[in-house]
């Protein structure tokens, strides 16, 4: 795309560190606040890592309440995979996320994308 506009490397570098928890979070918060490119990022990582966990405490709070009906934890037990599959697919959206930051790329992470793109600071 020669048209394409480009972005700076240290907005790049920027939008990468967004998709390391809590320090590349801070990072991007205290010292690239301003800059949209790296704060696209930092909403998709965000929108990432609360994905993770609201698969899990769905997860466990199902094979909790299935754990009191006989025979029910079965189900809790085989909706895991489910959890293990939602990890391998934030696995690969996390490297899709850095990869995209890499090369300059404003792109909406599948499934959470464009709900974690709504998020305001």
């Amino acid at each position: 795309m020669p048209n394409a506009p480009t972005i700076a490397t240290s907005s790049r570098i920027a939008g990468a560190l967004a998709y390391l928890p809590i320090i590349g979070w801070l990072v991007v918060l205290l010292v690239r606040r301003h800059d949209a490119f790296a704060l696209f990022h930092l909403k998709q990582s965000l929108g990432l890592v609360v994905f993770l966990i609201a698969t899990f405490v769905g997860w466990v709070a199902i094979a909790w309440l299935s754990g009191w009906i006989p025979y029910a934890f079965i189900v809790g037990n085989a909706l895991f995979a489910l959890v293990i599959a939602a990890y391998v697919f934030g696995f690969f959206a996390l490297i899709a996320g850095i990869v995209n930051a890499a090369r300059g790329r404003v792109a909406l992470l599948p499934i959470f994308g464009r709900a974690a793109n709504r998020i305001r600071f």
